[in-house]
């Protein structure tokens, strides 16, 4: 589970700041995957995970791609990595491309990343975990590293949970380690990353090498290992964001951002 720490997303001026008056077209336009192909067993939910409604009235899937297109315009180029009940999902969204993990059932992160990194066009992608909820100024806030095609992994300063994806840096302040075994982290990744267009092709290489019950966080190490790749830490402590992996995640998420929900006071008995 993944949570911020206190209600961050009930306050208006983080993400004031990080709004502008209109979505971008950025061009060529912003490639994004979402890693979306997982059985999402501990929500104990009989559709996929992305497909879950949250109190506005969208599900989480539909909800990251509005702040995507949002965020980077209509035209962004959306691949999400589908398995689990393929068909669900291909349903909900026919405006997005999809990458198929035929292995979802025995695999982990880095197989579905393979195959989403491998279906995308030339240039660098951002991509998301697909149980994410999150405020969508986090993508205004990442908007200049984007642009600049630079690789880099969101992170929260603000909390540091054991069963969490932790990380530690480098002398030079680039992420050095990044997983959940990491001893002294500094901080929390929250599931939303980017590769540049330099690095993406030795991502790639290191995501196929991988183990079949890796995490994708893996592949980002041994890269930076063995390639000397740079990804860049941003700190998007001031936003919130939500990993949805159990019930109680969810009843977390719906109330940082709408509020706790309002009770109907009952009817009174008849007679």
């Amino acid at each position: 589970m993944n949570v911020r720490t206190t209600d961050r997303a009930l306050t208006s001026s983080p993400r004031d700041l990080a709004r502008t008056a209109a979505p971008r077209h950025l061009h060529p336009p912003v490639q994004a995957v979402i890693l979306a192909a997982g059985m999402g067993t501990r929500l104990g939910r009989s559709t996929p995970k992305p497909l879950t409604p949250l109190r506005d009235g969208r599900t989480i899937q539909r909800r990251q791609l509005d702040a995507l297109r949002d965020a980077f315009g209509a035209d962004t180029d959306i691949t999400v990595v589908v398995g689990f009940s393929s068909d669900l999902l291909m349903t909900a969204s026919p405006d997005v491309r999809f990458a198929y993990n035929p292995h979802y059932a025995s695999t982990n992160t880095s197989k579905s990343l393979w195959r989403g990194l491998s279906n995308c066009r030339d240039g660098g992608v951002l991509w998301m975990n697909g149980d994410v909820v999150f405020d969508p100024a986090v993508l205004e806030h990442v908007l200049s590293c984007v642009r600049a095609d630079e690789s880099f992994i969101c992170v929260d300063t603000a909390t540091v949970a054991d069963e969490e994806i932790k990380y530690t840096l480098d002398a030079d302040g680039y992420i050095r380690e990044l997983s959940k075994t990491v001893v002294g982290g500094l901080g929390e990744a929250v599931g939303i990353n980017y590769v540049s267009s330099e690095d993406k092709a030795a991502l790639i290489a290191h995501l196929d090498a991988c183990g079949d019950q890796d995490y994708f966080e893996r592949a980002i190490e041994t890269a930076i290992a063995l390639e000397g790749l740079r990804f860049r830490p941003l700190d998007i402590s001031a936003f919130s964001a939500v990993e949805v992996d159990f019930e109680r995640d969810l009843e977390r998420a719906n109330t940082l951002f709408w509020g706790p929900p309002v009770l109907q006071p009952l009817a009174a008995e008849a007679g």
